[in-house]
């Protein structure tokens, strides 16, 4: 079997094998946030500070029906990471075809619940009047292509676990210049507003989608399924189930507790929504290295679990942690002396640029301990630890919650309290992560959990 598209993660240098499939990774993810700041740059200039509010108070409920189905993809690929670390090539391409029936499920329902519910969720999040239908027609329609999203997900997702990095990244670039390309047609020559900006992500994904599914059938041999592989199996639904299941309700308890703080943010007016909205553009572009090389050791992790290396995974986290470190560093002098020109590329309201310049250096404080969240979690999911996946997404929400519920009351906060509480919820995960992953007992959690002596 030929395996240009595969790479063997439990041989050769951790570092090497982590650094070789983070850079594809960051560059596919900032090319990712690109296109979302595009989204935010076009709609702040050309169409108004009140429809970058809609866009913007619809990210926290994007990310709930993305992660649900999103997190299925996950589970799939710590399963496939797995099981090609332990050289089982039969439950690798068993597990890829079970997975197209539980992708398929899942997303299509998410989309239906989230076009169906988008009206009730935007008015229980105290959505402001004046960009209440705006919101609710971006929702709808990103709701719409979740099953878009989700195919692009399971099958990048898949192709990573096997090691390979770099194919997801090509197609992510061809959807990065078709959403571009298309937002500025569809807003600036058709004037098509937010649903423009919305159906601009949608088509792009499913362009993404379609082109990475017709490479991985020509080119990987373990995406050619037959009939007999194609028969749905118990166990390895079960498997996707058990481990997918608590990372997508991990990811849903997160973005619940940012609905929560968004609700918050709505009730302070639409410049403080806006200003939270760039600043949570802006904080995603900042996390790309991290979810970059997290994704490198969850797939390292995975694979040295099915081998048994459990020496390999520690050392690759340890090194993991001090790029991280690195990184966190060199972002603080960005965010505290050129905030303002970074927040005036998407509005030139003054009020928001001062507020927007002003949080950034509130939650610079604080990317470390947003790092320390990454890397514990990349190896405990790709450990197999689904218990935790729980214990992650619950502490997330009390702090989301008793955090913004309690600083944004004091007069001598006020609004401020939402930036402190974004810091301060990540320093509280960052700890409890640190905990989970020196208490050893991930070591145990794999399909394989053989352990070397």
């Amino acid at each position: 079997m030929s395996r240009q598209y595969t790479t063997d993660m439990t041989i050769g240098s951790p570092v090497y094998h982590i650094l070789g499939f983070s850079a594809p990774l960051l560059a596919g993810n900032l090319f990712q946030q690109l296109y979302n700041m595009v989204d935010s740059i076009v709609v702040g200039n050309y169409v108004g500070a009140l429809a970058l509010a809609a866009v913007g108070a619809c990210g926290s409920l994007n990310f709930l029906f993305f992660a649900l189905s999103s997190g299925i993809a996950i589970g799939i690929g710590v399963i496939v990471s797995q099981y090609f670390g332990a050289g089982d090539e039969v439950h690798v391409r068993k597990t890829i075809a079970n997975s197209i029936y539980i992708l398929a499920t899942s997303a299509v329902a998410v989309s239906i619940l989230g076009v169906i519910f988008a009206p009730d969720i935007l008015k229980l999040l105290n959505t402001p009047d004046r960009i209440y239908e705006d919101a609710l027609l971006y929702l709808r329609t990103t709701c719409a292509g979740i099953p878009a999203i989700a195919a692009y997900n399971g099958i990048a997702s898949i192709l990573r676990a096997l090691g390979d990095s770099k194919t997801p990244l090509k197609f992510l670039i061809v959807a990065s210049l078709v959403n571009v390309v298309l937002d500025l047609v569809f807003v600036l020559q058709f004037g098509m507003g937010v649903f423009g900006v919305a159906l601009a992500t949608i088509i792009s994904q499913l362009v993404a989608a379609v082109t990475c599914a017709i490479f991985a059938y020509r080119n990987v041999e373990y995406f050619r399924l037959t009939k007999e592989q194609m028969v749905p199996e118990k166990s390895i639904i079960i498997n996707s189930v058990r481990l997918g299941v608590p990372i997508a309700f991990q990811n849903s308890l997160i973005a619940i507790s940012c609905l929560v703080l968004q609700r918050v943010v709505n009730g302070f007016g639409e410049t403080v929504v806006a200003a939270y909205t760039i600043t949570n553009r802006i904080e995603l572009f900042v996390q790309q290295p991290y979810s970059s090389v997290s994704m490198a050791v969850s797939t390292f992790t995975a694979q040295n679990i099915g081998a048994g290396k459990i020496k390999r995974v520690k050392e690759g986290f340890h090194k993991s942690v001090f790029i991280s470190f690195v990184f966190s560093i060199c972002m603080l002098p960005i965010a505290f002396f050129f905030g303002e020109q970074i927040v005036a590329l998407f509005v030139r309201e003054e009020a928001v640029i001062a507020m927007g310049a002003k949080a950034l250096k509130i939650t610079s404080i604080c990317y470390f301990p947003l790092a320390l969240i990454y890397m514990p979690r990349a190896l405990l999911n790709g450990a197999g630890d689904a218990a935790f996946a729980m214990i992650n997404g619950l502490t997330e929400v009390a702090c989301r919650i008793g955090f913004s519920m309690v600083l944004a009351r004091i007069p001598a906060i006020g609004y401020w309290g939402i930036w402190v509480t974004t810091g301060a919820t990540w320093t509280v995960t960052a700890i409890v992560c640190m905990i989970r992953y020196f208490s050893g007992s991930w070591r145990y959690k794999g399909i394989y959990s053989r352990e070397e002596l």
